[in-house]
């Protein structure tokens, strides 16, 4: 995918982000047709699926990767915890965050909804960047599993082509 963006963030202190996986965001991913964002994800073994909005407090998942796509409406979401970035999501974009990334909305409409799922249907953890789970969380970032399929292009795109 052409347009596909790479950002990567450090280990905060509290929130640890992935020492090695860039974030992935597809702008416009799904523009034409929000509503078969699930259905696509789920084709390409990303499972374990729902629908709703995100958190508006800095979390992450230390065992497994998530992919969100925005299904309805516009929020602002900070990646990579406090000192994060801040990216405005609309219908049709799709963000892919490797293990350990931090994220947050903090502001969205009301209409806001996204699709969220997990490679080979995980079940996540949630963290929210206590010290006492390290040093068990950086070792389960580096231990999850990396994906057989881009959530969005399958065999191809680029999860497969630069997560490896």
């Amino acid at each position: 995918m052409e347009n596909a963006k790479f950002h990567h963030f450090e280990d905060d202190g509290n929130i640890p982000n992935n020492p090695t996986l860039p974030v992935i965001l597809y702008p416009k991913a799904f523009e034409g047709n929000p509503e078969g964002i699930e259905s696509v994800f789920n084709q390409n073994n990303w499972t374990n699926s729902w629908t709703n909005g995100v958190f508006d407090y800095h979390h992450y998942h230390s065992n497994t990767h998530e992919v969100l796509g925005v299904k309805s409406g516009t929020a602002e979401i900070q990646l990579g915890g406090e000192s994060g970035q801040i990216f405005h999501l609309s219908v049709g974009d799709v963000v892919v965050l490797p293990a350990g990334t931090g994220h947050k909305k903090l502001s969205g409409s009301d209409d806001f909804q996204v699709v969220g799922a997990y490679p080979n249907g995980a079940e996540p953890d949630l963290k929210t960047g206590d010290r006492e789970d390290r040093p068990d969380v950086l070792e389960s970032i580096l231990d999850a599993p990396l994906p057989g399929n881009d959530p969005v292009f399958g065999k191809e795109g680029p999860v497969v082509n630069n997560w490896t």
